[in-house]
């Protein structure tokens, strides 16, 4: 299959970014989730506990950059300078929902500062951020045509989450009592531990799609149904007996999920390569997911490759979707981490991101 011809490629001007304490790198470089509504983007990056919202302006391209802080909105248990290591966005039924990665992390081997030896021991450490155990929900508020906000409350609508704390998240006891996931908990996600990057939601239930880990060859969705409960959590009902989610595996050849989307009553899977590698990513469809109420294997013959991505060794790493509005045809927007010079404007802070038109 040859890889995808983008139809147009959209401008993302940061212009209100600035130095963020705990950030690297500039906004724009790494991108890590997308959603859309109406005329609003709103984009992540997975060093900072915000999220940053654009909007379409007369050219085209989607500017009027606003820094949102998450900790106005939301208790988050290492306050604002945490890392959530936000992967997923999806807007739903008036709200935003967040998806951190839950997961482990371990020390870069940096030589050249430490050196070799050094380098090897603080490899040892690894560390589970609380901040990045994040899974809940924000109100959005039109202020004008196309144009939303995100809101601590409105009316009877407020933020809720699942539970988190400092040591572990409700979320992470519940994966904790899973056969398949629980040994991988512990594991930093660059060495195929759990490390949750899609979301997809469409009423009470929520899809999370998992980059790893990756089992023999199958990617992992956990379904769950999610219901607000008291004092701006959100609780989950009980499914397969006394498990608090259902569990797909979906033969994706290796490649783990770094975004998914409902379209209709299927599913749209951004995989790409798990763990630290480097590789090609597709667009996969997951036929009649609405309809998967019980766990298991799904048949080969409900998964369809849809596209393939452009790729380039060490940039441009496709990281975040979401349906692009066309009256004519099925489009996706799709975002990159790591941009390479030809999507990146430095000096004006601006990216590029790839509109694909899909088969029907």
């Amino acid at each position: 299959m040859p890889a995808a011809t983008p139809t147009r490629q959209i401008d993302l001007v940061f212009s209100d970014w600035r130095p963020l304490r705990h950030v690297d790198d500039p906004l724009h470089k790494d991108l890590s989730a997308v959603a859309l509504v109406g005329d609003t983007l709103f984009v992540a990056c997975d060093e900072t506990a915000s999220v940053e919202r654009l909007r379409r302006t007369g050219d085209g391209s989607f500017g009027d950059h606003k820094h949102v802080p998450l900790d106005d909105l939301v208790r988050l248990p290492a306050g604002g300078d945490g890392e959530m290591d936000i992967e997923g966005l999806c807007a739903s039924d008036g709200y935003l929902w967040i998806l951190g990665s839950h997961a482990a992390k371990r020390c870069k081997p940096e030589v050249e500062k430490h050196g070799r030896e050094k380098a090897m021991k603080r490899m040892r450490a690894t560390e589970r951020e609380p901040n990045r155990s994040f899974l809940g929900r924000v109100p959005l508020v039109e202020e004008g045509a196309g144009l939303w906000r995100l809101v601590e409350a409105d009316g009877d609508r407020r933020a809720a989450w699942l539970k988190v704390g400092r040591r572990r998240s409700r979320l992470l006891r519940w994966i904790a009592e899973d056969d398949h996931l629980a040994p991988f908990l512990d594991i930093p996600s660059k060495e195929n531990g759990f490390d949750a990057e899609g979301l997809a939601v469409r009423g009470d239930r929520v899809w999370v799609g998992l980059r790893g880990p990756v089992l023999r060859g199958h990617a992992v969705v956990l379904d769950l149904q999610l219901t607000e409960g008291r004092k701006g959590h959100l609780k989950g009902r009980r499914v397969d007996g006394a498990r608090h989610f259902h569990k797909h595996l979906i033969d994706t050849r290796g490649l783990g999920i770094r975004d998914m989307r409902l379209c209709g009553d299927d599913m749209l899977l951004l995989v790409g390569p798990t763990m630290s590698l480097d590789g090609q990513a597709y667009v996969i469809r997951w036929r009649g997911v609405t309809e998967d109420d019980a766990s298991g294997v799904v048949p080969p013959d409900r998964i369809e490759v849809l596209a393939e991505l452009p790729y380039e060794h060490d940039t441009d790493h496709p990281e975040g979707l979401d349906l692009w509005p066309d009256p004519e045809r099925r489009s996706l927007i799709v975002l990159y981490d790591a941009p390479g010079p030809e999507r990146a404007d430095p000096d004006r802070f601006t990216v590029k991101a790839d509109v694909f038109t899909l088969p029907a």
